[in-house]
């Protein structure tokens, strides 16, 4: 099958990036090319030295062999490779795709330049047509091209086969923490140009209007060849000084032509991520008839992008980069994204206040980047290089040097002409050493109005001039540590995180405090949460293959439909595997958004308010570079009696970072109570991303605290308990008892604090009734949870009062207990309740250290709508800073409870050992009733999967807790 490459083995010659593959250049030939996708030959071979056979069967293109009935299924790893050889050697059982069609070639191509364009291959892609070998290309995340002109003949059909070969040396560089796949991932084109054709087009536009244009010809360069350009109309002229330079100098052959073009546009409109201002560009390449030859089309943004001192700098601003890491993904698949996905992928980022992308870690989609330009996002392009495992070794291996700067290279070449793209990147974790300096050194010489950066050179040092990176790009550093870099006087480049949040499961806790460090730290810009996606595949559960494109419309708000899950690692089978770590983004596989979102959009608010006691509020423009005309607002006033008045605001106009003062668009009303003003801001009108009246932020402010204090009188009645001082409701099944463990997050499990958690016992405490004590209308019952870790005694008090039932508790937790979960109560109801509402934060899920996107309000929504599906069952569902909540059926019975101070809840159809049982949600079974959490006190979220613990603030201190409710039926 590979007779003609065979002899050669570049699946295991680090040192050939390529053979007969054209150079990589900006100009784009999609809109003038035959799109081969759909349905090619394909068998699958065991090894690519295996002979091909008369066994065809089909797959699609573009799309990945393992999501597609082969028997090579998808396999996740992070760190470790999937096969235990050292580089560059590769296992003997190496799936080989062998893709094979029939291509019309149109016969008014004859005379004219062909082109075979591959988007992408995984890892190594060969190429014959018509039996002959045209070519080799690695790097599975950016294009090949081929010429074909002398190998086929216009107006007859060729045979192209494309042979891909999954495990190679290059698969050492590419061991990127996501699922290992196998094919042709991106669309295949041929496209045809006039043998004098514009080779590459390289465009500067500065923000002071300043526009350079260079242009690369390739081909028969006859005399009185000539290019001319024009941007949205107005003409480029020739740069003379430039023509005169190139006659001057001494050239061997004419091999290569050049041309530079230049115009100033006047009141130029500057391009950023906040005002996306593009122009169009048309350059053309005319034979000495005037006629054209080529024509090449760009989007052009003027900005600078500039390091002064320890700042970023976008069009001499300095700015806070808000962003999130993205791979290629989606859940029926993999690596092949449309178009429309991705602009969903982008829009809903731009809609959650992200303005910043790193394409983690390779080149994305081309067409990524042509929506970045448009919709606004600054991105870090990021080279396909990631030797994870043995990153040590390869980092100064010249073996693999060539590798290192064919890749950071052929990205720049293809990218640079994107005013989204603000830094280059080196790739990611794999060491530091010589390979980088010199792929960087290719960069800092061909492209210097763009940074450089590399998370590994950190382990020189943070501030290390000498290093191949212009900006210190740690990994989840301590915001503490980022701080004290920053004040230490030693800082001398900015310091942006390539990661900083992980957001796998239940996490993210701590964003807000560390924006707060953020803005408040000069030298500090921001950073980039991981990731975007939770990286689930839809699998049948049937036969626990993938869905592929069939599994379209079987999935919403994250939820499988019967008979599907989402997969994450190990769930093909495959060893090794390292579980749901690849489940770690802010959106779930069908990109419903987690709860983080809303907390992220309050932290990146552009309009933000600041209380002037009872005279009026503070309304801050914080943005960078626009005003507030593109906003609307309404004015939302909660109280605690359960009255929400709204008004209409009318937005100051502010430039970017100035303050206005206004009064308060309401009375407060006589009484007491708390009450709480939130600025309900959206789009005036549409906005690419947004149509009219979408949510931008609900920056809120606490104008009176005081809460209203009532006291319920005792009623002459008892409370009854069993003969195990367990209170007895009529609608409760389960009487509340002490619940001092969650079902472990993802945080819990990783970092270390569910294993211990178990250890001590918190899973399974045995209760043991001490005493139970009578006195008028009111039970106490003192009972002892007995741990491996220690004894928690537990006192409750029931007293019957108008109404109700009131509930006073109190934990005492030992000093061997000095980190649990949660302290609070547990208790089910009976079947029937099917909403929840609330006085509280919300309406989104919130957790101690994760609740600055939930405003305080009154707050609804069905009890199965509550829970979030994280991609492991976990602890999830819960709402902070709750006063008050109801719990009814419809029919408008069920039950009330008023909290004696402002506590985290939660309200699902799981008990914590249902979810701690599960690896996946269809293994779960809800339960009829509602399991009720009321927590005095609930341990933060953290992000210790990857990256710091939560604060120390939000951990549970030993000692007593007390906590008091009322229990009231509708």
């Amino acid at each position: 099958m590979t007779a003609p490459f065979s002899w050669l083995r570049p699946w295991e010659a680090p040192e050939v990036t390529s053979w007969g593959r054209l150079p990589m250049c900006a100009v784009d030939r999609r809109r003038q090319a035959v799109v081969l996708d759909g349905e090619w030959r394909f068998q699958l071979l065991p090894s690519p030295e295996t002979a091909v056979s008369d066994a065809w069967g089909s797959s699609y293109v573009p799309g990945a062999w393992t999501l597609q009935d082969t028997d090579d299924l998808p396999q996740y790893t992070n760190v470790r490779m999937p096969f235990p050889e050292f580089p560059p050697h590769v296992p003997a059982a190496n799936p080989t795709g062998v893709y094979e069609r029939a291509v019309d070639v149109p016969g008014e191509w004859a005379g004219r330049r062909i082109v075979l364009q591959v988007g992408a291959a995984e890892s190594v892609l060969l190429v014959e047509v018509d039996g002959r070998p045209v070519g080799i290309s690695k790097d599975s995340h950016l294009a090949a091209e081929f010429e074909l002109t002398d190998v086929v003949r216009p107006g007859s059909p060729a045979r192209v086969r494309l042979t891909v070969v999954k495990w190679s040396d290059a698969s050492h560089i590419e061991d990127q923490d996501q699922w290992w796949h196998g094919g042709i991932t991106r669309s295949v084109l041929l496209y045809a140009t006039d043998p004098l054709h514009l080779a590459d087009v390289t465009v500067r536009a500065r923000r002071d209007g300043d526009l350079r244009v260079d242009c690369a010809v390739r081909g028969p360069l006859p005399d009185g060849w000539y290019v001319t350009g024009d941007l949205d109309g107005q003409f480029l002229a020739q740069d003379a000084e430039f023509d005169r330079a190139n006659a001057e100098d001494e050239r061997v052959s004419g091999f290569l032509g050049e041309a530079r073009l230049r115009a100033t546009v006047p009141g130029v409109r500057t391009w950023t991520a906040e005002t996306p201002e593009l122009y169009g560009l048309t350059v053309r390449l005319h034979r000495p008839d005037g006629t054209v030859a080529d024509t090449s089309h760009h989007r052009v943004g003027f900005r600078d992008v500039e390091i002064v001192g320890r700042d970023l700098l976008i069009n001499g601003e300095r700015v806070f980069i808000r962003g999130v890491n993205r791979h290629d993904f989606h859940p029926l698949t993999g690596r092949t994204v449309s178009y429309d996905d991705m602009r969903a992928d982008l829009v809903l980022l731009k809609r959650f206040g992200f303005n910043a992308i790193r394409t983690a870690h390779y080149p994305n989609d081309p067409a990524l980047y042509d929506l970045a330009d448009e919709l606004g996002f600054y991105v870090v392009d990021e080279a396909d290089i990631e030797s994870h495992d043995h990153a040590h070794e390869i980092a100064d291996d010249p073996r693999y040097l060539n590798a290192f700067v064919d890749r950071v290279s052929r990205m720049v070449l293809r990218d640079k002409n994107h005013p989204s793209v603000i830094i280059w990147s080196l790739g990611n974790e794999s060491d530091y050493g010589a390979n980088h300096d010199a792929a960087a050194g290719w960069v800092r010489r061909h492209d210097p109005t763009r940074p450089v950066q590399y998370e590994g050179a950190a382990k020189r040092g943070w501030a290390d001039p000498d290093v191949a990176s212009d900006i210190a790009c740690p990994m989840y550093a301590p915001i503490e540590e980022c701080v004290a870099h920053a004040l230490s006087g030693k800082q001398t480049k900015p310091l942006i995180q390539c990661e900083y949040s992980h957001a796998m499961g239940n996490s993210n806790g701590t964003l807000a405090d560390h924006w707060a460090a953020i803005e408040a730290t000069p030298g500090l810009q921001g950073g980039f949460i991981w990731e975007f996606w939770d990286h689930g595949i839809l699998q049948r559960v049937s036969d626990g293959r993938p869905a592929g494109r069939a599994g379209a419309g079987l999935y919403e708000r994250g939820v499988a439909a019967p008979g599907h899950r989402w997969a994450y690692g190990g769930d093909f089978g495959e060893v090794p595997h390292d579980g749901a770590f690849i489940a770690d983004g802010v959106v779930l596989p069908d990109r419903t958004p987690k709860p983080v979102l809303y907390e992220h959009r309050e932290i990146a608010a552009p309009v933000r308010l600041q209380c002037l006691r009872h005279e009026g509020v503070v309304i801050g423009n914080h943005q960078h570079f626009r005003g507030l005309d593109w906003l609307t607002g309404e004015w939302r006033l909660s109280l605690a009696d359960g009255r929400t008045l709204t008004a209409p605001a009318e937005l100051p106009d502010l430039r970017p970072g100035e303050t206005a003062a206004v009064p308060l668009p309401f009375e407060l009303p006589e009484g007491g109570g708390e009450a709480w003003l939130t600025l309900r801001v959206t789009t005036a009108r549409d906005e690419p991303w947004a149509p009219a009246g979408t949510v931008v932020c609900l920056p809120q402010v606490r104008l009176r605290a005081t809460p209203v204090q009532r006291t319920l009188p005792v009623a002459d009645r008892t409370v009854e308990v069993d003969a195990d001082g367990l209170l007895v409701h009529p609608l409760l099944v389960a009487a509340p008892t002490l619940s001092l463990w969650r079902a472990p997050t993802d945080n819990d499990e990783l970092g270390g604090m569910a294993g211990r958690w178990r250890d001590w016992g918190l899973d399974a405490p045995v209760r043991e009734l001490v005493a139970v004590r009578r006195a008028g209308s009111s039970v106490g019952v003192l009972a002892e949870y007995v741990c491996a870790a220690g004894v928690v005694r537990h006192e409750q008090v029931f007293t019957a009062v108008e109404g109700g039932i009131r509930v006073e508790e109190s934990a005492e937790l030992p000093e061997t207990l000095n980190d649990v979960a949660r302290v609070g109560s547990v208790f089910e109801t009976v079947a029937g309740p099917t909403l929840l509402e609330w006085f509280g934060q919300g309406p989104w899920e919130s957790y101690p250290d994760r609740s600055t996107g939930a405003p305080v309000g009154h707050h609804s929504l069905p009890v199965d709508e509550l829970f979030t599906p994280y991609l492991r069952p976990q602890e999830s569902g819960g709402r902070h800073g709750v006063r008050h909540f109801t719990l009814s059926a419809p029919d408008a019975t069920g039950l009330a409870v008023e909290l004696a101070r402002p506590s985290q809840i939660s309200v699902n159809r799981y008990r914590a050992a249902d979810l701690a049982a599960a690896a996946h949600h269809d293994e779960l079974r809800p339960r009829a009733g509602c399991v009720v959490h009321i927590d005095a006190a609930h341990r933060g979220l953290g992000t210790a999967s990857c990256g710091p613990d939560t604060s120390p603030a939000y951990l549970v201190p030993t000692g007593t807790h007390r906590w008091g409710w009322v229990l009231r039926v509708l």
